[in-house]
């Protein structure tokens, strides 16, 4: 055991040995440095905003797991990962493929750097949207739920919903109640879908979600809340359900669906969603009613 300790560090040492250290320091120096950091904190930050994330918590698991391997000469287990170690890195490359794709194009179109300059009065707050927006989609869901009219909207968080975006017809417009209205009417081009709102602007509709497959939801349930669900289960959205049938108005977020709810339990959820980035595990804890 510590002589695989002593192993593992002198491995480090010899790693660290390897890197460069100049013996005089240079101002383009310091501008590398400087280049370096943001662009790690770019790529974290990125990392951060997708799916890629949760991966990345799992490859490190796996990583914690070899070493642990290794300490304890589990011979068999490091014989598997070295022989699936090249089709891993394959895998990997295939699995964070649309988030490769999506970073790409972002760095063509030059949105990467607009967030080193985030001159938006939102974001100098703090907050994902304005006071009137969670006002206006209160007021929406249940005029909606009043005319047993249906409706999905979609509300972002953290994790970019490009994907589903490009599946709809895009909207681009101010977040009002007439707006949500007009489209989710019976028998109008727009209303079947979804609808996504990222901060005050609606910006496509008619989107399609991935249902989820989750075999515990109730079969009174139709596609409007397995959809909800299913966007839930693999992104950090809040989504609100109109049942056509009903009327009555339900939430979606962290694979939970809330469902019943009162503008007053909306209203706070929109608020504290407004305000704070979500931990969606604290989601998982809520009760009808908590905050």
């Amino acid at each position: 055991m510590v002589l695989k300790m002593q192993s593992i560090i002198s491995f480090f040492e010899e790693y660290l040995s390897n890197f460069y250290i100049p013996k005089s320091w240079h101002v383009s120096n310091i501008f590398e440095i400087i280049i370096l950091a943001v662009l790690i904190y770019e790529i974290i930050a990125w990392v951060k905003t997708t799916r890629a994330f949760a991966l990345l918590k799992g490859i490190t698991v796996l990583l914690i797991f070899w070493i642990l391997a290794y300490l304890f000469n589990f011979t068999t287990i490091l014989w598997i990962g070295g022989k699936i170690i090249n089709i891993a890195i394959i895998a990997l490359v295939v699995i964070f493929q649309p988030e490769l794709r999506k970073v790409l194009e972002q760095l063509g179109q030059r949105k990467l750097f607009s967030r080193l300059l985030p001159f938006n009065e939102k974001k100098d707050r703090g907050e994902r949207c304005t006071d009137k927006t969670v006002e206006e989609l209160v007021k929406a869901s249940f005029e909606l739920g009043k005319t047993k009219t249906g409706a999905l909207i979609v509300i972002e968080q953290e994790i970019l919903l490009t994907e589903y975006e490009k599946t709809g017809i895009p909207i681009d417009a101010i977040v009002t109640s007439q707006l949500l209205i007009n489209i989710f009417e019976h028998n109008t081009p727009l209303h079947d879908g979804a609808v996504i709102v990222r901060g005050d602007r609606v910006t496509s509709a008619t989107c399609y979600l991935p249902l989820s497959d989750n075999m515990r939801i109730s079969k009174e349930l139709g596609t409007r809340h397995r959809a909800a669900l299913g966007i839930s289960e693999v992104t950090d959205t809040l989504t609100i359900i109109v049942s056509e049938e009903t009327g009555k108005v339900s939430i979606a977020i962290a694979g939970e669906l809330f469902r019943d709810i009162d503008s007053d339990y909306l209203k706070s959820k929109l608020t504290f969603l407004q305000k704070k980035t979500i931990d969606v595990q604290r989601y998982k804890l809520w009760k009808k009613g908590g905050k």
